[in-house]
């Protein structure tokens, strides 16, 4: 079964043409250069037209994942006692 449908398909491809010529333009007004960029901006105008299109992915797994459970916390640098300087020869 097709995960995109095919309006949501000459949406992006209409897009993609818009960012060939240069015409393309981001929600503050710059142009568009990136090839990513276009393809959500296709995505997301599919989405708006009511074609079918999956969700977008949640912020919250964009985020970094935070310290494992039972992870032990490393030592700082200031706490170690300092060795012998590389490259120092006596």
């Amino acid at each position: 079964m097709a995960k995109y449908s095919k309006g949501a398909g000459k949406k992006v491809e209409k897009v993609m043409r818009e960012k060939k010529k240069g015409t393309l333009r981001s929600g503050s007004g710059k142009k568009v250069t990136n090839r990513k960029q276009a393809i959500a901006i296709g995505l997301s105008e599919a989405r708006k037209s009511g074609s079918k299109v999956p969700k977008k992915k949640s912020s919250s797994s964009k985020s970094k994942p935070g310290p494992k459970k039972g992870a032990k916390k490393s030592a700082s640098k200031s706490g170690r006692k300092p060795g012998p300087k590389k490259g120092s020869k006596k």
